[in-house]
């Protein structure tokens, strides 16, 4: 196989945030109060959690949901994308479709405020008593953006535990993987196990980001986002429940180079029929 190359630098922002359950429009004042702080001009990407608008409450995804085109929190990130000059992986809202079912879904949006993709969750979190099947419907099919260069494939949340997926998006020559999230504080252990193991397994730079602070009572996003590179090493992280930026730069030479040399997609075999003996 041909070398690839790619010379370029990528610069990557991820927000880890507290999300005010239920509330939309603080919850949007909150993004744009955290990127005036941290935010620099000409990133190249700008990554966001999974239902950052209401926060992780299935009891509230009916009352917080916007159809696409109506959207206010989509006018707002294309207003964001040009004032900063950055493509955005906007996390996930809740999109209330024509025939009034509801996804939670992932906007795609280009430096010139445009929407060029948008990606609904294929996997509901729906046990240990939670409810999100009830109110969400399936997506249908993955979804990679091309952007600037980079092929990027895009997750949420509870797919990380979906190995087929990521596998998928590398046989389709991803260079990054994103997994936005609003991750329980109860499972630390999968959470960084596998994040991390997708970015080894798939030879991919890999954004583990997932909200922080709060759901209610006792129960709290676990924080603590990571990037990773194509080895599995921490290359920025954002501990605890600390809201604000992850960045990091990245190359993506050097993976390309390691690829050539570990070349373990070519020993996948087309079929593996297990024998019960």
């Amino acid at each position: 196989m041909e070398q690839k190359i790619n010379n370029k630098t990528y610069k990557i922002a991820a927000l880890q945030m507290s999300s005010i359950v239920g509330e939309v429009s603080e919850n949007r004042e909150k993004v744009q109060f955290l990127l005036k702080k941290e935010m620099d001009y000409n990133t190249d990407f700008l990554i966001l959690p999974e239902v950052w608008t209401v926060g992780w409450s299935c009891e509230n995804f009916q009352n917080s949901a916007e159809n696409f085109e109506e959207s206010k929190t989509i006018k707002m990130l294309s207003e964001i994308a040009k004032k900063y000059n950055t493509n955005i992986l906007g996390g996930s809202f809740i999109e209330k479709s024509n025939n009034g079912k509801l996804y939670n879904t992932c906007p795609v949006i280009n430096r010139n405020g445009e929407v060029i993709a948008k990606y609904s969750k294929m996997h509901l979190y729906s046990y240990c008593g939670c409810t999100e099947g009830t109110y969400i419907t399936e997506g249908e099919t993955p979804v990679m953006v091309e952007l600037d260069g980079i092929k990027t494939g895009l997750t949420i949340c509870y797919d990380i535990r979906f190995p087929e997926i990521f596998r998928e998006y590398r046989k389709s020559d991803a260079d990054l993987l994103v997994n936005m999230a609003a991750w329980g504080s109860k499972k630390p252990i999968p959470w960084e196990t596998l994040t991390r193991a997708r970015a080894i397994e798939n030879q991919c730079f890999m954004v583990g980001l997932t909200q922080s602070g709060q759901i209610k009572d006792d129960e709290w996003n676990i924080g603590h986002s990571r990037i990773y590179d194509y080895l599995g090493e921490t290359i920025a992280e954002i501990k605890d429940q600390k809201e604000g930026l992850m960045k990091c730069e990245i190359s993506l030479n050097d993976m390309y180079e390691y690829r050539q040399t570990c070349t373990i997609l070519n020993d996948i075999k087309d079929k593996y029929e297990v024998r019960v003996i």
